[in-house]
């Protein structure tokens, strides 16, 4: 049963269903989750929410003295705000809320996410096309589904995300590079809040976009000297509108700057290192692999681990540092990348590996030796006894191979 309760009735074990107020202001990237750490009943508390609704179906929480005498006890000094944890046998979450989504189910969810979400990013684009001002209640929310869902499991919905074609591509760039920040953030470990504004400013990042001429946002070939500097002008046009609609300083920033480098060579300012800002930074490399890594008008996506090797060569374009957390968000062979083993098969990654970068599950289907495909079996490097690892990354446009997106969608 979905009951409402004051913040001060917290306990752990319970399970919040929805807290009060605005998702930004509230100190969590999500609305519903276990509460399992005594510190987080303190944040809420100190977030100035009154009332919250938990789910007492969801919940492990047990009340009265037997409470006592299985959760931590919380207790909250007024003076210093700090809190005193007393040991005790916690309240432990049950297997269902241990076990991550399978990728299958996983992969579905994050499909029927994409989808809602291109249409929502292109109604909320038009608006502004029209002289509206972006809903950021809806924003909000989206950002929100798609942080619960890189939470769920980030490597479906960041693969997932990187599926689009040329008529989409502006629609759901927006929504993975959203993704990708938001991944990032969680890898850096950067604070809740900031970790929402990262989301939402790779949402709005290429908001510009909506004011350059359509012909040459759909060019099939190279941009002329010309058609570049124009689109050079998006930066500050997402800028100015998101200013204009009282967006938060962060979002600007991504949206302004999320084309500079570290070398100074990017623009519209040619900011340099610590001129950059480290969400701007963050955006710059999501930015760039997406684009990479999907069908666009005037050339072939290139394959995932192809593009990590690429970006890794590419001096005074990135923050070292943020770009090797980016490399550990997606693993050095991400989803789909087209991979030969030292059997000399040929494999697509079909899952992160869990316990090492080098070690994903791969879905083999072709013999190198004898140039022919192999019945297609699925293993996992890294499990006991396991002889086969990956010697290389392989180029899909050498093998000439279609629709290699089919062995993990």
């Amino acid at each position: 049963m979905i009951k409402s309760i004051p913040t001060t009735d917290l306990r752990l074990g319970m399970y919040l269903h929805k807290l009060g107020g605005s998702w930004l202001k509230h100190p969590f990237i999500r609305n519903s989750f276990l509460l399992t750490d005594a510190k987080d009943i303190k944040r809420i508390i100190d977030s100035g929410i009154k009332d919250v609704w938990i789910d007492d179906e969801k919940g492990e929480y047990i009340a009265a003295a037997t409470q006592l005498d299985l959760a931590t006890e919380v207790k909250l000094n007024e003076q210093d705000k700090a809190v005193t944890v007393e040991t005790r046998p916690p309240v432990q979450p049950t297997p269902q809320n241990k076990r991550p989504l399978s990728m299958d189910v996983a992969v579905e969810q994050a499909r029927k996410l994409c989808s809602e979400a291109k249409g929502q990013v292109k109604l909320m684009f038009e608006e502004v096309r029209l002289g509206k001002a972006i809903d950021t209640d809806a924003r909000d929310a989206l950002v929100n589904e798609i942080a619960t869902m890189v939470d769920s499991n980030s490597a479906a919905i960041l693969s997932v995300a990187r599926m689009k074609t040329h008529d989409d591509y502006t629609y759901m760039h927006s929504v993975a590079v959203s993704a990708l920040m938001l991944s990032l953030a969680k890898q850096l470990n950067l604070d809740e809040n900031v970790t929402k504004l990262a989301g939402i400013g790779g949402l709005m990042h290429d908001l510009g976009k909506v004011f350059m001429p359509i012909d040459i946002l759909t060019k099939p070939g190279k941009l002329t000297d010309e058609e570049y500097a124009i689109m050079k002008k998006h930066p500050a046009a997402g800028a100015k509108m998101l200013q204009d609609g009282d967006a938060e300083a962060e979002v600007i920033d991504i949206a302004l700057h999320h084309h500079e480098k570290m070398d100074g060579s990017g623009y519209p300012h040619g900011l340099k290192q610590e001129e950059i800002s480290v969400l701007a930074r963050m955006a710059a490399i999501c930015d760039v692999y997406d684009a990479v890594t999907s069908n666009r008008p005037y050339k072939n996506p290139w394959d995932p681990s192809i593009s990590i090797r690429n970006m890794a060569g590419w001096q005074g374009h990135f923050d070292k540092n943020i770009f090797n957390a980016f490399v550990k968000t997606l693993g050095i062979y991400p989803v789909g990348s087209l991979v030969r083993l030292a059997s000399q098969h040929l494999a697509v990654v079909t899952e992160p590996g869990i316990e090492s970068l080098l070690k994903p599950t791969v879905r083999v289907f072709f013999s190198v030796k004898l140039k022919v495909p192999v019945l297609i079996k699925t293993i996992d490097l890294a499990a006991p006894g396991c002889k086969d690892k990956i010697e290389s990354p392989e180029d899909p446009a050498h093998w000439k191979f279609k629709n290699l997106d089919s062995f993990w969608q």
